[in-house]
């Protein structure tokens, strides 16, 4: 017998209509605001949606698994026991150790689905990748968008394959020994086709840029933080993903003594110990609040990591030169120092962007480098620049070769955008495909304000309704075929294999991790292993503390081993044995 379940506390009537066969049933209310109709004969596979009070209008369920016709169409039943797993022996992926690749399924393929990007997975396997992570694929209004702006938390989008799909996806990876790292959005709905709070109080009175905040702490908020964490749980156990992105963590606000992070950490973790397999929470924060990714044992909130945009700043500023924006506080070789030794840059110190103080310590001696995630790119600091540009249309080979070096020799986990193993040509630029022309206008128009604020005006900004800012935003596969292309992703190959064969430079101990540097160079000592980087465009002689023993990596030719130290050609960098 098939049960129907909606939270709906302030209404005084809820019809359950199964839209095929063109019936309403009355349904039933208890105490706590559920409404409930059993109907034998709607099984697997049957249309319905919810009518509230007097209205005529069809609702989809806010906790619909299927929305085959889109997040304005009905909802389907769907039975997750019926589809054939054949990863019984999968003992899942940890985070420390692990290399992460940020994909978005929509650009990853010309045909942008699940199916398309199985197709995909050795090139991931010969990489030496560890974790897929995937951006939102949660259902939203429209063919492509970047999945910021969902609509319906337990379901996936329709036009990428559906629930099924994602399915056969995580399936895939975890026959080719890939875990599945899957980033879902809590901070707000999106704009169209959220009809949850239509149907109770999932939203508060506080804004962020996208929309209204949800209602954590506020009157009927503990059914939904309900919401959220069973979502969380049905992500990790019925499609068996390997751990959640959380988006800014930052935008939930949140007064309980017992925050929904810690919540959810607490649930994941009994999770875990239930099916055997590590699970993560990975949070996305602009906070520099290691709290967040401290124990529970130790007053924190235990995640088990979060993104570290301080790391990219770093990097990004020296490497390119650029100061714009929030890139104000970075550049000197002094922060990416600080950031290799402590975590964060803005720990507690004054932040010219935010003309405030900001962040606070990590504890070097008890935090590992691994809880924090670092990258040279992702979907956000590609896609937030007007143009969507890569690092690589303004860096040579030899410096993204330089910068990938020491994103991979350091104490962090390291993760790539996709085709940025390769070094990409195809741009990555915001884009949408609102159906309502009064949405699709204000959003461009945000946009347009956005980049504004950042030094870019507005014929540079391409339109995200344009189907070509999508188009152009796609993979070209074809670019492996091409030397320059291939040679950078052999590096990287090489590079990941580095990091994995030398415990050195898996180390995640932040208190030992050594940095020296000069004139436009950089050593950086983990153990008995040194990374020397000559960002000049001169060639420099640099000496060493200790003896080098042998050459393991370098970004170009003519590394010259001396008996006191390394000579470097320009914008050269060099792992090497002491």
């Amino acid at each position: 017998m098939t049960e129907f379940r909606v939270w709906a506390p302030a209404a005084a009537r809820v019809r359950l209509r199964l839209t095929g066969a063109g019936e309403d049933h009355r349904m039933t209310r208890a105490d706590s605001g559920w409404w409930h109709a059993r109907v034998p004969q709607a099984g697997p596979g049957t249309d319905y949606v919810f009518l509230l009070d007097d209205s005529d209008q069809e609702l989809p369920d806010p906790r619909s698994a299927w929305q085959p016709a889109g997040v304005h169409g009905p909802s389907r039943r769907y039975d997750h026991a019926a589809f054939s797993w054949t990863d019984r022996s999968w003992t899942g992926r940890q985070l420390p150790g692990s290399v992460l690749y940020e994909l978005h399924v929509g650009t990853f393929t010309p045909e942008g689905t699940f199916d398309a990007a199985v197709d995909r997975l050795d090139h991931l396997v010969d990489l030496g990748v560890d974790l897929v992570e995937l951006l939102p694929v949660n259902a939203f209004n429209g063919e492509h968008n970047w999945g910021y702006d969902g609509a319906c938390w337990y379901t996936p989008h329709e036009p990428y394959g559906g629930p099924d799909g994602l399915k056969r996806f995580v399936d895939a990876c975890h026959r080719k020994g890939l875990g599945v790292i899957l980033d879902v959005v809590y901070n707000h709905f999106g704009p169209s086709g959220a009809y949850a709070p239509m149907f109770a109080p999932y939203l508060s009175a506080q804004d962020t840029p996208w929309g209204r905040t949800v209602n954590l702490d506020g009157p009927h908020s503990d059914e939904v933080r309900r919401y959220v964490v069973d979502s969380v749980t049905m992500w990790l156990r019925d499609y068996h993903v390997d751990g959640l992105r959380l988006d800014a963590v930052h935008a939930m606000p949140d007064t309980r003594a017992v925050p929904l992070l810690e919540e959810l950490a607490v649930e994941v973790e009994t999770l875990a110990t239930h099916l055997g397999r590590p699970l993560s929470l990975i949070a996305e924060s602009d906070l520099n609040d290691p709290r967040l990714i401290t124990p529970r044992e130790a007053g924190g909130f235990g995640l088990h990591a979060q993104w570290n945009d301080d790391a990219h700043h770093a990097l990004h500023t020296l490497l390119t030169g650029e100061r714009q924006g929030y890139y104000a506080d970075f550049g000197s070789l002094e922060c990416l120092a600080e950031v290799l030794t402590g975590g964060f840059y803005h720990a507690g110190g004054w932040s010219s962007f935010r003309n405030r103080h900001h962040g606070r310590p990590v504890d070097r001696q008890r935090t590992p480098g691994h809880r924090l995630v670092a990258y040279l790119q992702n979907h956000d600091q590609i896609g937030n620049r007007a143009t969507g540009d890569r690092i690589s249309a303004t860096l040579s080979p030899a410096l993204l070769r330089v910068g990938a070096t020491l994103l991979f020799t350091a104490p962090f986990t390291p993760m790539l955008f996709m085709g940025e193993e390769w070094a990409a040509s195809t741009p990555w630029q915001y884009f949408t495909s609102h159906p309502e022309p009064e949405l699709a206008a204000a959003v461009a128009a945000g946009r347009r304000r956005e980049f504004a604020a950042h030094g870019w005006s507005g014929p540079d900004v391409p339109d995200p309704q344009d189907r070509q800012t999508f188009l152009r935003s796609r993979l070209d596969w074809a670019e492996l075929d091409k030397p320059e292309h291939r040679e950078m992703y052999d590096f990287h190959r090489r590079l990941i294999a580095l990091r994995k064969s030398r415990a050195d430079l898996s180390d995640p101990r932040l208190d030992t991790v050594e940095v020296r540097h000069g004139d436009r160079f950089l050593l950086v000592r983990r153990g008995r292993t040194l990374v020397a980087a000559n960002l000049a465009d001169r060639a420099q002689r640099i000496s060493t503390p200790g003896v080098v023993r042998g050459v393991l990596l370098a970004t170009g030719t003519g590394v010259t081993v001396m008996r006191d130290g390394l000579e470097l050609p320009p914008e050269t960098a060099a792992v090497v044995a002491l």
